[in-house]
């Protein structure tokens, strides 16, 4: 790599002599010099040649003096490194020199010798400057980019190449929770795209702020859809306890934005969420192309599946067992076996709650008639539905039992 070298002397013959005593390096391509008269000249130079490494320069000049041209150097380009070159070899001058940013300060008449290791001295420290530079920069890019999936304290742990997290694909158990709109469709066909534009950005600024506080990834923002993923990248032992919080905390965001939205005429639908655990393969997968940090398996599938199956219930939140049994004092009510598309066993599946009352037991107790096939479930649901007329899951249980159904276990699979 050759150093760009502004040598900014208003001698006459040192540019010949430079350019006679370090022949042999601007053959090799060490070194390339500029020559400028006076401080004046030289910013100019600058300013015209923006790959410059050093700049050599005497004070005693007309125009512009050396230290003058030194102070408008560090204002203007502190990039760039100074090595002050004089007969005026005070400590005065020299001091003034080093406060105004000078990398070193050599005497004159010039001793090659020492000039020469001096060069070789203050290049070095440009390239390590500019290497900084350099990985500051790639880190801050890399910052931006994984901001857009991990909180802000992951990210970073993430951008620095020295950090201990990794994102290659490797097996491990996680929580998934998985976002979709109802009837979103319908509303992005008859909404105005300025006002689709703002409902959506604000719906998943808010959205992904609360993922990040509950420490999970946004493994994808998929129209309408979020998918969030929590024990990925890092590790995390509460990570059910997490995704249920998470999935409480949205559903009450998600329902204050509807109402926000409502007063301006506009219907949002409810955001159904589907949460489940277990092993999935997760790492980057993108290829050289770009980022795509995501989790492949059944694992993930089942978390869709449990998100879909809140529309034929009427709830907003399902979250399978395996999920709820990791969470200590897990609050909720079962929903049933669920039978899903693509799976062979009904999952017992549950409501979670922020709170339990007095409504929550009498539910429990008639789902427990339910599971028993006890005839008195019927009439324990029909009082449900009579105290609670807006519980869609009574009412969802109720309509199987005057339907003939029995039993815990409900088919989805259509």
């Amino acid at each position: 790599m050759t150093a760009r070298i502004l040598v900014v002397d208003d001698e006459p013959d040192l540019e010949a002599l430079l350019t006679q005593k370090f022949r042999r390096e601007i053959r090799a391509g060490d070194f390339s010099f500029v020559f400028a008269r006076d401080g004046v000249e030289a910013l100019e130079v600058i300013a015209a040649t923006p790959d410059l490494d050093l700049v050599l320069s005497d004070i005693n000049m007309p125009r512009m003096d050396g230290l003058t041209l030194l102070a408008r150097v560090q204002e203007a380009h502190d990039t760039l490194s100074t090595v002050v070159v004089s007969a005026y070899g005070d400590l005065a001058n020299i001091r003034t020199a080093m406060n105004r940013g000078a990398f070193d300060f050599l005497t004159k008449p010039i001793d090659f010798a020492d000039l020469e290791a001096t060069i070789a001295r203050t290049v070095r420290h440009v390239a390590e400057q500019r290497n900084g530079r350099q990985r500051r920069a790639e880190a801050e890019r890399a910052h931006a980019s994984l901001a857009r999936f991990f909180s802000p304290s992951l990210a970073a742990e993430l951008a620095d190449a020295s950090g201990g997290l990794s994102l290659a694909g490797k097996r491990q158990e996680i929580s998934v929770l998985f976002t979709d709109i109802a009837d979103f469709t319908g509303l992005v066909e008859t909404l105005d795209p300025a006002v689709l534009g703002e409902l959506l950005n604000g719906y998943f600024s808010a959205l992904t702020t609360i993922v990040f506080a509950h420490g999970g990834t946004v493994a994808k923002v998929m129209g309408d859809a979020l998918h969030v993923l929590f024990n990925a990248p890092q590790d995390q032992p509460d990570h059910a306890a997490r995704a249920i919080a998470c999935a409480l905390a949205l559903d009450a965001k998600a329902e204050t934005l509807r109402a926000g939205w409502a007063a301006r005429g506009v219907s949002l639908g409810v955001t159904r969420i589907g949460v489940h655990a277990g092993p999935a393969l997760v790492g980057n997968f993108g290829g050289d192309s770009f980022f795509d940090y995501t989790a492949h398996g059944d694992t993930i599938n089942t978390a869709a599946r449990l998100e879909r199956a809140n529309k034929a219930l009427g709830t907003r939140i399902c979250t399978s067992e395996a999920v709820a049994v990791q969470v200590e004092g897990f609050r909720g009510r079962p929903v049933g076996d669920l039978m899903l598309r693509g799976r062979s066993e009904a999952l017992r599946s549950f409501e979670p709650l922020a709170e339990e009352n007095a409504d929550t037991d009498a539910y429990r107790a008639a789902f427990d008639r339910l599971e028993r096939r006890d005839p008195q479930a019927l009439p324990a649901f029909a009082a449900l539905v009579g105290a609670r007329a807006d519980d869609p899951l009574a009412h969802f249980h109720l309509r199987r039992l005057l339907n003939g159904q029995t039993g815990a276990v409900v088919d989805l699979t259509d």
